[in-house]
Order: C-alpha cells, then sequence, then structure tokens
C-alpha cells in the first residue's frame, strides 16, 4: 500500500447558528452547533492514507464479526457474499492494524488469529487471514451479545488509539434475551465504536439500528448480498480514516441553566442527552465516537432564568474534549459559545434560525417515518397514512431528496407539498426495511 506524507492529524473548529433574541420572559434557546474536523484522511479509492510523523500515527484494531448461524446458507449466496465481503475488508487494512475475525452463532468463535488475540496487519497476516475464511460456515443460532462481548475482550488486548468493529447478521437475535444484549452493549458503550449491517430481510431493523446508536457507528441494511463486497470496503475505508478516537461534546451552562436536549442531526439524528457524564461544576460530556475528515451537526437547547430586556447571558459554552486514562482530558482547542439577549423587537424575536428550523423538521421527518411504518404493520393505515404523508411533506419541503425517493416506494404521492399520499396496497419487505433503517438519515442545512 502506497502511502502519501499528510503530517497532520485533524484540527478541530466549532461554529455556532442560533437566533440569540428572546422576547421578555423567553425562557429557550436553541442552537445548531457544527463541528469539522480537517487535516486527517481517508484510507482506499483516490484518496490516499494519512502518514504521521514516526510514533505519531494513529493505532488501531478492527474486528469483524460475521453471522454464522444456520440461515446464512439460505440462500448459499449469503454467505459467499460474506466471506468474500470480509476478504476485501482486510485487504482494505493499513499496515501496522490490529485486526480479527469472528464467526458468529449462538456462541463467539475466533476465526483469525485466535489464541484470544489480534494479528497485526502486513501482506502475510492479510493473506492467512483470508485463508482462514473458509473456517465461516453456517450453522447454529444467533446471540449477538457473544459476539459483542468477544470484540470488545480481543480490541481490549492491544494498546491502540481506535478501537472499532463491523458486525454483519442476518437474521434476529433468538437465542439470547434483548436484557442480554443491552447489557452486553451497556458493557461495549465507550470501548469501540461499531457499525452494524443487515443482509437480506429476515433480520430485525431495532435490533440492528439499536447496536450501531449503542456504539456510536452506522446503520444499514445490503437486500442483495452482492452489494455486501462494496459496503464492507467502504465501511473499513472509513474506519483507517479515524484519527482521533472518544472525542466528547462537553456543554458548560451558567448557574440556574439546564439542558433540556442535546441531539446529533447530522449526518444522521442521535439523541444524546441520556449519554452525559457529569464532568465538573455544570458541565457534562455527550460522546460523539471517533473522527476523522468529516462535519456534523449538534441541536442544543437549554433553558435560562428570565431576564429583562436589554440584558444578555451566555446561555452554554460547548468545546471538544478527549478523556484521557488518568481522569484528566485533552482539550481539542475548539469552542462556541450559545447566547442570549432579550429584547422587545419582535421581529427579532420570533425569527427562527434557519439551521434550526431545518433540523427541527429533520428530527421530526424521522419520528415520523417510524411512527407510521409502526401503524402501518399494526394495521391502523389512517393514522400511518396522515404519518407518512407528513413525513413525505417534510422531506419535500427539506429537500432530502433520498428519503423521498424511499418513502415513494411505500406510499404514492398525490401531492407531496401537502403531504398528500396513499398507501400502497403491496409494498416490497426490502423497500420498508430499508425506509426504516435510514429513517434517521438527514441531510445538510444550506449554509
Amino acid at each position: 500500500m502506497a502511502n502519501f506524507a499528510k503530517p497532520n492529524v485533524p484540527r478541530f473548529s466549532v461554529d455556532v447558528y442560533q437566533n440569540e433574541y428572546l422576547p421578555e420572559g423567553g425562557r429557550e434557546v436553541n442552537a445548531v452547533v457544527t463541528v469539522t474536523a480537517t487535516g486527517g484522511g481517508t484510507v482506499g479509492g483516490s484518496v490516499a492514507a494519512p502518514v504521521h510523523p514516526p510514533g505519531q500515527r494513529p493505532s488501531a484494531a478492527v474486528a469483524v464479526m460475521v453471522d454464522c448461524s444456520g440461515s446464512m446458507e439460505y440462500p448459499p449466496d449469503k454467505m459467499r457474499g460474506a466471506r468474500s465481503a470480509t476478504a476485501a475488508a482486510i485487504d482494505t487494512l493499513r499496515d501496522g492494524t490490529h485486526f480479527a475475525v469472528i464467526g458468529g452463532t449462538h456462541v463467539a468463535t475466533e476465526i483469525y488469529p485466535g489464541g484470544g488475540r489480534l494479528a497485526v496487519a502486513d501482506d502475510a497476516t492479510r493473506g492467512q487471514a483470508k485463508r482462514a475464511l473458509s473456517r465461516l460456515s453456517s450453522g447454529g443460532g444467533t446471540a449477538i451479545g457473544t459476539w459483542l462481548r468477544l470484540a470488545d475482550r480481543l480490541l481490549s488486548s492491544a494498546d491502540v488509539t481506535i478501537r472499532h468493529g463491523i458486525l454483519l447478521t442476518d437474521g434476529r437475535n433468538e437465542h439470547e434475551s434483548p436484557e442480554e444484549l443491552r447489557r452486553a452493549l451497556d458493557a461495549c458503550a465507550g470501548r469501540f465504536t461499531c457499525d452494524a449491517r443487515g443482509v437480506g430481510t429476515d433480520w430485525e431493523v431495532k435490533e440492528v439500528t439499536g447496536i450501531a446508536s449503542a456504539l456510536l457507528g452506522t446503520a444499514d441494511i445490503v437486500a442483495d448480498p452482492a452489494g455486501l463486497t462494496a459496503d464492507f470496503t467502504r465501511m473499513m475505508e472509513t474506519a483507517m480514516g479515524k484519527e482521533v478516537a472518544d472525542v466528547c461534546l462537553r456543554v458548560w451552562t451558567p448557574v440556574g441553566t439546564t439542558i433540556k436536549f442535546v441531539k446529533q442531526v447530522a449526518p444522521s439524528v442521535e439523541d444524546l442527552s441520556g449519554r452525559r457524564t457529569e464532568a465538573g461544576p455544570r458541565a457534562g460530556d455527550y460522546p460523539t465516537g471517533s473522527w476523522g475528515d468529516e462535519s456534523r451537526d449538534y441541536h442544543l437547547c437549554v433553558q435560562v432564568p428570565p431576564a429583562g430586556l436589554g440584558q444578555e447571558m451566555l446561555a452554554a459554552r460547548v468545546s471538544l474534549v478527549v478523556p484521557q486514562a488518568d481522569g484528566t482530558v485533552q482539550n481539542l482547542g475548539a469552542q462556541g459559545l450559545v447566547r442570549a439577549v432579550w429584547t422587545d423587537d419582535m421581529a427579532a424575536s420570533t425569527s427562527i434560525s434557519p439551521q434550526v428550523a431545518h433540523y427541527t423538521g429533520q428530527a421530526e421527518l424521522a419520528q415520523a417515518i417510524k411512527q407510521g411504518l409502526d401503524l402501518r404493520k399494526a394495521g391502523d393505515f389512517e393514522r400511518a397514512t396522515a404519518k407518512l404523508g407528513r413525513a413525505v411533506q417534510l422531506a419535500s419541503a427539506s429537500g432530502n431528496a433520498d428519503t423521498a425517493k424511499l418513502l415513494a416506494k411505500v406510499v404514492d404521492v398525490v401531492d407531496a407539498a401537502t403531504g398528500t399520499v396513499r398507501l400502497k396496497t403491496r409494498v416490497a419487505e426490502a423497500d420498508e426495511m430499508t425506509l426504516e433503517t435510514r429513517s434517521t438519515k438527514t441531510v445538510r442545512v444550506k449554509k
């Protein structure tokens, strides 16, 4: 693999978009916080892998978890596709990356390298790992929590900066209770990130998206096994482009101010409010996972104490930190300020920030899709039509063309502007699952 010099890890910046003006007695302050990392990189395709000065290149460990339950053989192209995709992912590993392959059934099995350890990627180990993929064979049940716990043990055995998992399943998690899976996710949260994929249409969307959400990764459907290789390659390229792990959004608020919520709103909707860890007086940290060259948006809503006309205050201060093992933090040197100013100017105080309005709509879009699909499954077609019609209206108004196309496979759109739709009488299962899986994906606001 060729390396091209690019000596710097990402530099972070924070931009705040808000209308700071409140009417007399106003208490709710909303802001969209854009976090951007530049100067890192990705590997694969036409983008070169970043190279750091000796000893400064971020070390990484990756565990690939492949469903080997009996259903993976029906049809046989699922297991063949999984082997080919895993081989492609192994080929995408940069030299020096620690890695392992796990076969998952009702138990977790080390496929490569074995012995409770990780291999270190080079030409020889990549070749050995690909030959070992013949041991990925189907038979048995599905207990995903066991796969995740083994991945955690293996990933934590290496002293590395970035720890990442890729998980593929084709069925429901039938051989352990939801509580067992939740305990496994709680145990792994904050220890590694994980992308989750469902192949075919016999898996449970809420399980796969729940895994990705808990472990700050991505979730998607690969309805046709033929698409696995390209998807695994993209996932591994992204993982190899990560430069900084365990970045937290630190939010400080003054006395009397409370945080109503903190949500990631781009590239997807993810409510981080319940993941806060206290970080000293009036400050809390919200985990965002690993970063490469990328930009994400967060919606912060705080409630401030009322103040008189003409007064102003700092409603929140947002910074970026990386917690260290010794209890200290590395400050990434970027911060943004959220302000509140009380005014009797009606036009100023009633104006809504375009960014806040856009992402409020995107969050409502995601919720309307999920509620509409749940109502459709429950047979409540009238309310399902109303919810999915609202989703069509929001997707059209915000320019979310990808979601609009997915919605059009589930409903016949009569008038997108008014949200007038009819439920389709026949919907392909893959189309419905794709819409549900991708319902939280958002479109960026036009600055």
